[in-house]
């Protein structure tokens, strides 16, 4: 079997050990009181088991090791942002399973993330943005605007995975969407399989995190995928044909979303880094668990039929508009920004009509 026909049967066997390893970390957290207990914020009312995605996470830089000490074809071209995924992204998750087990603060999390998107920033370097087709100057200022950003997606995917399903199927959604885009601009297959494993690993631990649930991602998994997918974002647009612009696209409903949060929190005086229950997501969610009450269904089942609801309409939004926003994004990158802008007036549009934040 040649190196290239055996691709789809790692890319398989990862999603098998992803979802079998998933098990296995169900069974550690009820072992050890893992658990994700109810409040007056939760989207969800049955206790349930949490730090279910470190197994994918461990999974995935096993299959990364793996492939750079055999030196797999598609691989060596991409040896730099291995070691970024393996020793940043394995730092940024090691914080996150050390916090589910017990709380850290948020400035000793803040300081490993800001070394983790140095690290990514110093090894894979700044790409270069165009505003309108005029070239943004590289220099520190760049760099440095890209570590904030990168730890900003960071936290932004843990505030924004707080029902079942919709942190894993927002990155398979967003990793698929560049796969897609990466392909009809002319790359082959085998040199995205770095982005196709983490689509196999999440999809083994989505398994499990199907609503209902039965078992949460964690602080571990989530900011393992938002370093990842920032980590990509800077490696890609420097390598591959897509524009930062479309990275930013398909990533539109976590963002907007959560950034909309936190800047209407702020303005009403609110303390931003507290937990909270505002987000468009979260509001949606209750009104259709309320809706699905109110036709007779028992309130865990409502609850199950809500997030369902929710993570599939988000899911449609990304296929029917964010991803064909981006693909364009990517063959007009000098119009990128404006192609943006106008893929987020109906998500901002719907922020202020859910009245998210307030």
């Amino acid at each position: 079997m040649t190196a290239p026909s055996a691709w789809p049967w790692i890319v398989g066997l990862v999603f098998l050990l992803s979802a079998l390893l998933t098990g296995v970390m169900r069974l550690y957290a009820l072992h050890h009181g893992l658990m994700d207990r109810p409040n007056s914020r939760s989207s969800h009312i049955v206790t349930t088991p949490r730090g279910g995605g470190l197994a994918f996470v461990l999974v995935y830089l096993s299959a990364l090791f793996w492939a750079q000490q055999l030196s797999l074809p598609g691989v060596e071209q991409v040896g730099p942002l291995f070691s970024v995924l393996l020793y940043g992204g394995g730092l940024v998750a090691v914080i996150g399973f050390v916090d589910d087990h017990r709380h850290v603060s948020a400035w000793m999390r803040l300081l490993v993330h800001g070394f983790a998107a140095g690290l990514a920033v110093w090894v894979l370097g700044t790409p270069q943005m165009t505003l309108g087709g005029w070239l943004v100057p590289q220099g520190w200022w760049l760099s440095l605007l890209f570590i904030v950003a990168l730890v900003w997606l960071l936290n932004l995917y843990n505030f924004m995975d707080g029902i079942d399903a919709i942190a894993s199927l927002q990155a398979i959604s967003v990793l698929c969407g560049v796969t897609l885009i990466l392909i009809l601009n002319g790359v082959a297959m085998v040199s995205l399989l770095w982005l196709i494993l983490l689509i196999s690993g999440v999809a083994g631990f989505l398994l499990w995190n199907w609503p209902p649930a039965k078992i949460f991602m964690g602080d571990a998994a989530s900011g393992f995928l938002g370093f990842s997918l920032g980590v990509f974002a800077c490696y890609s647009v420097q390598h591959y044909p897509i524009s930062l612009w479309s990275w930013l696209i398909l990533l539109g409903l976590f963002v907007v979303d959560a950034s909309w949060t936190l800047v209407v929190r702020m303005l009403n005086g609110e303390k931003w880094h507290q937990p909270h229950a505002k987000h468009a997501y979260q509001i949606l969610t209750r009104k259709r668990q309320a809706l699905c009450e109110k036709q007779g269904l028992p309130p865990e089942s409502a609850r199950a039929r809500a997030h369902l609801w929710v993570v599939l309409s988000e899911l449609g939004v990304n296929l029917l508009w964010l991803t064909p926003m981006a693909w364009l994004a990517s063959v007009y990158s000098d119009y990128g920004v404006a192609i943006l802008i106008l893929a987020f007036v109906p998500l901002l549009i719907a922020e202020w009509c859910l009245g998210a934040g307030k």
